[in-house]
């Protein structure tokens, strides 16, 4: 009886053991696949969707199905011809029309309130300096960094550059490190609001200041009777401020004035923005005017996190002052005689971009693309390097296994971004500027609504085209910046460019 009792403790023993070695071994396999190496290059990340063109793959043609992909071995099909991303650059012979250096620092530092953050600063401040440039210009940048233990870049945000000056490090560049510098050389090639901002630790470096405005003006001088301000809003330490100040900012606006408003969201998450006292047109998103704007009473405007919104005011005859709200009751404020403009509340209402405006001509013909990407968003559990959690998905990948959409110089992109997550995402793609198409299958009838920086709502889908113009590999990704930290990164990667700088390695690259 106590031989038989044994013999079924050990098989229930060896039945529970087998049961957990089935239990454990798969997640033990899975969060040994996780784990990324110490440095590794973009270009051998995931797998490469050439949205159903054709390609020479291995040196026999080879049709990609939509939305399919082909398996790769570090995106080398092209690397025989291929060029380094470093060659593309601004004419380096031709001298610069705007000169800038900028220091950064890991510093304690003071809001104009008396509010002590405990961050980062560019030329002593934060925000950094607003850098204006006239279009044409070409602009040199040279980064200092004097004391950020982890590194820095700068990214133009919303700036077309040229691929080597992105900004993004171990994709586009080496972090710089302390004592180092790197400089920046591009054309602004196109007028609007822009901001800069690191892109090492960017989840952190943003939040704590290390971040600024970028504003491009027409070659033309600008008529009488207008005025420009700018209202760059972001949260130190949960403390809400416009250019580095809480509460209100004051600007001078004479009577019959035309004031533009450049407002811009550093924030990971979208704000409203309205105007009480006044009607207003909403004249330019993430830097590109609309066409034929007509103005609105009692709207609100939403601004996606990275982007821009632009609000033109024409100020009374009375000279009564008004209030642009931004986010809540504080804004900018303009007056002549008088800064006492009460607060009002949210409106209701909120201006669909889709229908905002007149039509205009696109240049390109969206109906017909030579490539088509899906970017479908989704989370599920599992393991990111190693970390148990729940984890955004790109087209069912968890990261690093996610897409690489390749794309040939000239190639009219269309994408179409679904959201199943759960979570709205302000999705931003550099070096580019899209063009939106239509929201869950509704079509766009207003004016061109053009966007680096897109908020797509959780059950939301959007139809976006671009024309591929700006060779290189850039990034595109969740601008809610502990998203992206969290894997909701892709790439868009030109046939034969290659980058030689990797993720992690002796300079700590860390983009994210």
């Amino acid at each position: 009886m106590n031989r038989t009792r044994r013999r079924g403790a050990r098989l229930r023993l060896a039945l529970a053991g087998a049961a957990t070695i089935a239990l454990l071994g798969p997640l033990a396999w899975m969060w040994q696949d996780s784990l990324m190496p110490g440095a590794y290059s973009v270009m051998d990340m995931g797998y490469a969707d050439y949205g159903g063109a054709l390609t020479r793959v291995a040196g026999t043609s080879e049709h990609s199905e939509h939305s399919g992909h082909l398996e790769h071995s570090g995106h080398s099909e092209h690397t025989a011809s291929a060029r380094s991303l470093t060659s593309l650059t601004a004419d380096p012979d031709r001298p610069a029309d705007v000169a800038i250096t900028l220091v950064a620092r890991k510093q304690r530092f003071r809001l104009p309130t008396g509010r002590s953050v405990d961050g980062y600063t560019l030329n002593g401040a934060s925000p950094g300096p607003v850098i204006h440039v006239t279009v044409g210009q070409l602009v040199e940048v040279r980064l200092v960094n004097e004391s950020v233990p982890d590194g820095i870049t700068l990214h133009w945000h919303g700036v077309d550059v040229p691929n080597a000056a992105d900004g993004v490090a171990g994709v586009t560049q080496d972090a710089v490190g302390v004592g180092r510098s790197f400089t920046y050389r591009f054309v602004a090639g196109q007028a609007g609001t822009f901001w800069y901002h690191s892109h090492q630790v960017s989840h952190e470096q943003v939040r704590r200041g290390l971040l600024g405005a970028l504003v491009v003006t027409p070659a033309a001088r600008p008529p009488a009777g207008t005025a420009d301000v700018v209202a760059l809003l972001h949260l130190y330490d949960g403390a809400r401020t416009i250019n580095g100040r809480e509460g209100d900012v004051r600007a001078e606006a004479r009577p019959g004035e035309r004031v533009r408003v450049r407002v811009i969201n550093t924030e990971n998450g979208q704000t409203p923005v309205w105007v009480g006292g006044a009607p207003f047109r909403l004249a330019a998103v993430d830097g590109t005017d609309l066409h034929e704007p007509a103005p609105v009473r009692d709207t609100a405007v939403t601004v996606t996190a990275g982007g821009r919104a632009d609000i033109e005011v024409t100020m009374p005859e009375d000279g009564s002052p008004v209030r642009v709200h931004i986010g809540g009751p504080a804004g900018v404020v303009l007056g002549s005689r008088s800064y006492d403009a009460p607060a009002v509340p949210r409106p209701a209402a909120t201006l669909d971009l889709l229908s905002y405006g007149t039509p205009a001509s696109l240049g390109f013909d969206p109906d017909r693309p030579d490539r088509r990407f899906d970017y479908e968003i989704g989370r599920r559990p599992g393991f990111l390097d190693g970390r148990p959690g729940v984890w955004w998905t790109i087209n069912g990948h968890m990261f690093p296994d996610v897409p690489m959409f390749v794309v040939a110089e000239g190639d009219v992109v269309r994408v179409r971004i679904v959201n199943d997550s759960g979570e709205p995402h302000p999705m931003h793609l550099h070096g580019h500027h899209a063009v939106v198409l239509s929201r869950d299958g509704v079509r766009a009838t207003g004016s061109p609504w053009w966007v680096d920086s897109l908020e797509v709502g959780t059950g939301e889908s959007y139809d976006i085209a671009f024309v591929a113009d700006n060779p290189g590999i850039w990034m595109d990704h969740c601008h809610n910046l502990p998203h992206a930290t969290e894997g909701l990164v892709a790439h868009l990667m030109y046939e034969g460019v290659t980058t030689p700088f990797t993720v992690g390695g002796t300079a700590g690259n860390e983009p994210e």
